[in-house]
């Protein structure tokens, strides 16, 4: 059964008190997360986990607990391990985590109880934070900064030799279990069964030697590796076939999850072979939009942004507008790698909806700028619109970019780089390591909130009391 919470320890919190003292910033911060909009934001879905969450069963771990252990782990950016050993070791965080002297759920459990919360709940809690904000006086909205970046998913970096293997791999091992599962009666057809993933992993470490000669010779052999691997991977994907038409109507609990996966990872190894064949064979230029780069983050993204050192990234964008105060008020999650363009409008209307009235000063960087897009932000009531713009300009654009009030405004607009840098060094959003779509979402929400706790909880700490 569902608990909101535990009941106050008193005698806990007066040795906290005595032993150590908490933090000011993490002091605003515990303050923040009691407000009741946050909490039932999260409980409602949580409440949702089974059909009879809140009614019966055993009792849960309290869902005050989770949200602020969940908050402890992208303040800090934590695992979910050392998030568990953190807080079972410190007195502060267990009273800001309200565990007391109760025992601090393992990281299994944090993590199942994580993967409930949706990504528009952690957007509406989100919103409640800019709120809260602006009820603190920690920001009017008066100024607004967007821009973008790119959060790179779990990966390694993908080769079509590369993936090939791994959807042996994966095809193979499955069809194993489904073979063990099967007994005795796996005998019948064993042909079905057959694993070729040491010879494919052997044929795409040939690949990968011959690339680097870059011979005559070497382009000659990569090109029977490839056909050699290409024949594996289908003769692989029509065991996969065979084994679906017969197995799948079982209802074997092993048989059956071992069926699914393969229903799930078939038409992603279809895909690769058909990349790879209009790549390496057809010579054709596969766009970015049409290849699949993991068979387990299928989501992700080529994103060619020509950044020094890293010119291909393999990800997903992900546009964030802030406000004054270090406020992160919204994030999007783009698919490809869309025109910044078209990413003007959507930041001034989502402004409008939670602040109720569009920014005095709304700015962007070159690629944002269009006539259109500054036509919109006049239109909007914007008074300040910050939209440099690329290559030739003439007379009357180059006196208006350089007057005072612009050029301060540039130097504001800076400063959201040096937040997206915060947030991938301190808050994890460098890199995603959940799994799943739905799995970077939660990643890129609890990053963002975690900053916004921050800004707040610093912002209070830092005035006279």
């Amino acid at each position: 059964m569902l608990r909101d919470q535990y009941e106050v320890d008193k005698f806990f919190i007066e040795i906290a008190q005595r032993v150590t003292e908490m933090d000011a910033i993490l002091m605003r911060i515990d303050g923040i997360l009691q407000d009741i909009e946050l909490f039932q934001q999260v409980k409602g879905d949580m409440s949702r986990r089974y059909a009879k969450t809140t009614k019966t069963g055993r009792s849960s771990t309290p869902v005050e607990v989770i949200v602020r252990m969940l908050a402890v782990k992208h303040l800090y950016n934590l695992s979910y391990e050392q998030t568990e050993a953190q807080v079972r070791d410190s007195l502060v965080l267990r009273q800001f985590c309200r565990v007391y002297f109760e025992q601090v759920p393992d990281d299994t459990t944090l993590m199942r109880w994580a993967n409930q919360l949706q990504p528009a709940t952690l957007a509406a809690f989100n919103e409640r934070l800019a709120q809260l904000a602006q009820q603190l006086r920690v920001t009017h909205g008066r100024k607004l900064r967007t821009d973008g970046t790119v959060v790179e998913t779990n990966v390694a970096y993908p080769s079509d030799s590369k993936l090939l293997a791994d959807g042996v791999r994966v095809l193979g091992r499955t069809l194993k279990g489904i073979r063990t599962a099967l007994g005795d009666r796996a005998h019948e057809t064993a042909t079905f069964f057959r694993n070729r993933t040491h010879t494919a992993r052997q044929v795409a470490r040939t690949i990968q030697q011959a690339a680097r000669r870059r011979s005559k010779a070497g382009i000659a052999e990569m090109q029977q590796s490839y056909q050699r691997l290409v024949s594996i991977a289908q003769a692989t994907v029509a065991q996969v076939k065979h084994v679906l038409e017969r197995f799948q109507s079982e209802n074997a609990q092993p048989i059956q999850r071992g069926c699914q996966t393969l229903l799930t990872f078939l038409p992603r190894v279809e895909q690769v072979i058909e990349q790879t064949v209009r790549r390496v064979f057809d010579h054709e230029s596969v766009p970015a939009s049409e290849k699949i780069v993991s068979l387990f983050e299928p989501h992700t993204c080529i994103i060619r942004r020509q950044k020094a050192g890293k010119e291909t990234e393999f990800g997903r964008k992900v546009w964030l507008n802030e406000v004054e105060g270090g406020i992160v008020t919204h994030w999007s999650i783009l698919d490809g790698n869309p025109s910044d363009e078209t990413q003007w409008q959507p930041a001034l209307d989502r402004h409008r909806h939670l602040f109720g009235k569009p920014p005095h000063q709304a700015s962007g960087d070159r690629g944002l700028y269009s006539s259109t897009n500054e036509a919109y932000a006049q239109r909007q009531g914007v008074q300040r619109i910050i939209l440099p713009k690329p290559g030739y300009k003439p007379d009357a654009r180059r006196q208006h970019e350089a007057q005072p009030w612009f050029r301060r405004a540039r130097r504001f607009h800076v400063g959201v780089e040096g937040r997206i840098s915060v947030l991938k060094r301190k808050h994890g959003l460098n890199r995603c390591r959940n799994h799943g779509e739905k799995g970077f979402h939660r990643w890129v929400g609890w990053g963002v909130i975690a900053n916004n706790l921050t800004q707040i909880g610093r912002k209070l700490a830092s005035r006279p009391c």
